[in-house]
């Protein structure tokens, strides 16, 4: 018998299932990863603006206040200092709420509601 490759039959020489498998599985694991990936980066700004009660969400927040009611600057000025008002309010309702409940706690509850608290921002 001859080792001569030239001599053998020409037999199609196909790629073995498991290995097509597993490339193709591949494949399309990083097609996935790269489109999830792109629509994380495209769609992140829209989907996590900032908080309406941060300077950059105050500003967005009056931002858009000022342009959906086409304000005059004398109505805008005015606009501008009543949402400040609301803002401290709101911040300083929030401050009171926070120490009046963390007075009901025990301390172990108070690290707990804490935590809650960071979860939520």
């Amino acid at each position: 018998m001859s080792t001569n490759l030239l001599a053998r039959p020409a037999i199609g020489r196909g790629w073995d299932p498991r290995v097509a498998a597993t490339i193709a599985l591949g494949l399309v694991f990083l097609c996935g990863a790269a489109a999830g990936a792109l629509a994380m980066n495209l769609g992140h700004a829209r989907l996590h603006q900032p908080a309406f009660d941060t300077p950059a969400g105050k500003a967005l927040n009056f931002e858009k206040v000022q342009k959906e009611l086409d304000l005059s600057p004398t109505q805008s000025e005015q606009v501008n200092s009543i949402l400040n008002d609301m803002w401290t309010y709101y911040r300083t309702v929030l401050s009171d709420s926070k120490s009046r409940v963390e007075q009901v706690l025990s301390p172990e509850q108070r690290v707990k509601f804490e935590r809650m608290l960071q979860q939520q921002r």
